[in-house]
């Protein structure tokens, strides 16, 4: 009886530990055949470069409303936040510009803040030097010479390869209006 118990447990044993062999084949010939995933990029820290704080008027009737806002630019490298101080002048001004354009209603909306901090994006990669896509302008109708007005299609333009902007987003680190 002993003996049988014995024989047994050594035939589960074997059973087993083939089992695991077997898939352990399995399983690594398995991953042989993915494709290998390339390690990701290396991510560095964030560079992000404050502007002044500035305070507006806004474009309400009344001339009575104005905005504070502090804005930090989310850019991808020091050597373009370098590039950006060298156009700060610039950039402040067309951002003041920017805001100067907004009521107090629209500023005080998410969906005004989020077009407003696209804006900014725009005027901040035109003053770097980046071509920023704009909305095609409509095409206007040609009178001709017996004064009728013709439809003209728009001229279309080459479309070329267009750098992506360094400047990731803009983060607004105070905003008050009043």
């Amino acid at each position: 009886m002993l003996m049988l118990i014995v024989v047994a447990v050594a035939m589960l044993g074997g059973g087993a530990g083939g089992a695991w062999y077997f898939l352990q084949k399995r399983a690594a010939a398995a991953t042989d055949d993915e494709p290998v995933a390339h390690a990701p990029a290396e991510k560095h820290a964030p560079t992000y470069l404050p502007l002044e704080s500035m305070v507006v008027n806004l474009a309400d009737g009344s001339g009575e409303r104005f905005a504070q806002i502090g804005v930090t630019l989310d850019i991808d490298n020091e050597k373009t936040a370098e590039k950006i101080k060298t156009y700060m002048p610039a950039i402040r001004s067309s951002v003041l510009m920017l805001v100067s354009q907004r009521t107090s209603e629209e500023l005080l909306r998410r969906d005004g803040k989020e077009k407003l901090a696209n804006d900014i994006v725009t005027e901040v990669s035109r003053a770097i030097g980046y071509e920023v896509a704009d909305a095609a302008p409509k095409a206007k109708p040609k009178a001709d010479a017996d004064g009728d007005a013709e439809e003209s299609a728009p001229k279309r333009k080459k479309k070329r390869a267009v750098e992506p902007s360094p400047i990731n987003g803009v983060l607004f680190s105070s905003f008050i209006v009043q």
